[in-house]
């Protein structure tokens, strides 16, 4: 499987991004796809998760209500929509896919594709 992650931009704050992880490959739509952000000097950080099926999502307490995340199978990609950014948003954003159960969506030692990051700036 590969992961292209794409959507990142500067934003103000308050506003809204989409961004999108397209896949390759035909065992993509079995896989939990999650959302990694790393800020400059920080260590990479569990933005959500999304099942294989769609029907289960998690996320960081730091964006829930802002974050929403979704799967379209049919087209091999997971979509991470950000609104009321924050300056804090900041980050190069991840995507990552492999067959994770539920307990583990949050740690990215289980994902074994992962994408380029897309670079998310916002400011204040």
């Amino acid at each position: 499987v590969q992961l292209q992650a794409s959507g990142g931009g500067l934003v103000q704050a308050g506003g809204s991004l989409r961004l999108s992880c397209a896949a390759s490959g035909r065992t993509f739509s079995t896989y939990a796809v999650g959302w990694f952000r790393q800020a400059p000097g920080k260590e990479r950080e569990f933005v959500g998760g999304i099942s294989s099926s769609g029907g289960s999502q998690y996320y960081a307490d730091s964006v829930k209500g802002r974050f929403t995340i979704s799967r379209d199978n049919a087209k091999n990609t997971v979509y991470l929509q950000m609104n009321s950014l924050k300056p804090e948003d900041t980050a190069v954003y991840y995507c990552a896919a492999d067959d994770v159960t539920s307990i583990y969506v949050a740690f990215s030692t289980g994902y074994g594709y992962w994408g380029k990051g897309t670079l998310v700036t916002v400011s204040s």
